[in-house]
């Protein structure tokens, strides 16, 4: 299936992110069935907490349709996005999101909270939950766990 394939996508952002030992996050930003954005998590390499997935995803999906509104635009995230995050989602007007696994720790799009459903803000995201859940949970599962045994 299509969601399916867009989120191997997001995982292979995922690996590089593991690869270079940030949190492995990858995410996707699809428009007319095609991506036209793909970031992974750089927080640690960049020391900047907006280097989140989500966010440099938002910025280069920005710059390639010039434009701050992605309201035909679908995100494709490994993990349940941060109230950060959701909230450059609600700000980016981004029309669905498609998430592998929750973060039941900083999760707020169902997990901890819900900022895409519970308020009223001017723009509604929708959700769906459990894209190749078990392959987005495992690589972060191994990754804390390979970060574990370094120390």
């Amino acid at each position: 299936m299509e969601k399916e394939n867009f989120m191997r996508q997001a995982l292979k952002e995922a690996q590089k992110a593991y690869e270079k030992e940030e949190i492995p996050i990858g995410v996707v930003i699809v428009k007319d069935g095609k991506i036209i954005a793909r970031a992974h998590n750089l927080k640690e390499i960049k020391n900047d907490t907006t280097e989140h997935a989500e966010i440099r995803a938002i910025k280069k999906a920005s710059r390639k349709l010039d434009s701050w509104r992605l309201t035909d635009c679908e995100m494709y995230t490994t993990l349940e996005p941060c109230p950060m995050c959701a909230g450059a989602i609600i700000q980016a007007r981004i029309k669905k999101v498609y998430i592998g696994t929750l973060d039941e720790k900083t999760g707020a799009c169902g997990s901890v909270l819900n900022l895409l459903k519970d308020y009223k803000f001017n723009h509604t995201v929708e959700i769906e939950y459990g894209v190749l859940e078990d392959q987005c949970r495992d690589i972060l599962k191994d990754f804390f766990k390979l970060l574990r045994q370094k120390k």
